[in-house]
């Protein structure tokens, strides 16, 4: 069974045709400097259910300039396009857009050792405050690496360190999120890389405001089982980032996850959360690509 045949009367598969003749027309004026603005009739939007708030991630579409890449983004019907730096932020509030998650400090020096806690809490400060002046809602922070230290150890020190800036994170109404990835194949050694871990932790911290980022592609990768993994930790996840497996590319017939399944689980959740997009496309029609995924996770 391919796919397309798998989507039922409820959710029809994309149109590829229509959003790559949609995606065309505005291609050309977003991938250099001095771009022409786009209008906004030019982009039709994929979302026509909302039950779930899409975000994209910056970092996938970096080619695309990105002043355009926000108006298209918008015009497509995401909210949010996520981890872009403060200095970006008045151009997604130009167009109607959020940040739904927003950088601190980096993936392999996290909070599971003592010696990184200063530098690491002050960067999530930072990014509290910033993030609440701005209004948006969510901060990322990461575990770090293993590098030999026993898996019950990091998890206590990162207890420790998030205990010291949850509170702070509450006054401020803003989430922290630790984000799951995989150690199978991406980030070799990193130490949440499994959520009954990641669970465990929240349940530590004891905080509404700190809550898991749960990455569908990492944990197929690491541990598979999604679907009833949402639903058993589904108070413990503040969001979600999205990509196909193998190869964290676009949502096709080459890899293994149906999205609409999964993103109708994270509805019965009841999640008020962001989706993030974080595939990386490898097409060259890379809005195409983009376009159909936010139609597919419109469900």
């Amino acid at each position: 069974m391919t796919q397309t045949e798998r989507y039922n009367g409820n959710t029809p598969p994309p149109n590829r045709r229509e959003i790559l003749a949609s995606a065309a027309s505005v291609a050309a004026a977003m991938t250099g400097v001095g771009a022409p603005r786009l209008l906004a009739a030019e982009v039709e939007s994929m979302v026509t259910k909302g039950r779930i708030k899409q975000s994209v991630c910056r970092w996938c579409f970096q080619k695309v300039a990105f002043e355009p890449f926000a108006e298209y983004c918008a015009g497509i019907g995401l909210k949010s396009i996520e981890l872009v730096a403060p200095n970006d932020w008045g151009v997604l509030k130009k167009h109607g857009l959020i940040c739904a998650m927003t950088p601190s400090h980096g993936i392999g020096k996290g909070l599971n050792r003592t010696e990184n806690h200063a530098e690491c809490l002050a960067a999530i400060r930072k990014s509290i405050d910033d993030t609440a002046e701005a209004g948006f809602p969510n901060v990322i922070c990461f575990s770090g690496n293993r590098a030999g230290m026993d898996d019950e150890e990091g998890l206590a020190n990162c207890a420790i360190a998030l205990k010291q800036i949850v509170g702070y994170a509450e006054k401020k109404r803003i989430m922290i999120c630790m984000e799951l990835l995989n150690s199978k194949r991406n980030h070799k050694d990193y130490m949440c890389d499994r959520t009954h871990w990641g669970v465990k932790l929240v349940k530590q911290v004891g905080s509404d405001h700190f809550r898991l980022l749960y990455d569908i592609y990492h944990m197929q990768v690491q541990e598979g089982d999604v679907i009833a993994t949402i639903r058993e930790s589904k108070d413990c996840i503040g969001h979600y980032h999205t990509a196909g497996v193998p190869g964290r590319n676009e949502f096709d017939e080459t890899q293994e996850l149906y999205y609409p399944a999964i993103m109708k689980a994270i509805v019965e959740t009841g999640f008020t959360g962001y989706v993030g997009q974080e595939f990386v496309p490898r097409r060259q029609d890379a809005l195409a690509s983009l376009a159909e995924a936010v139609k597919v996770c419109d469900v």
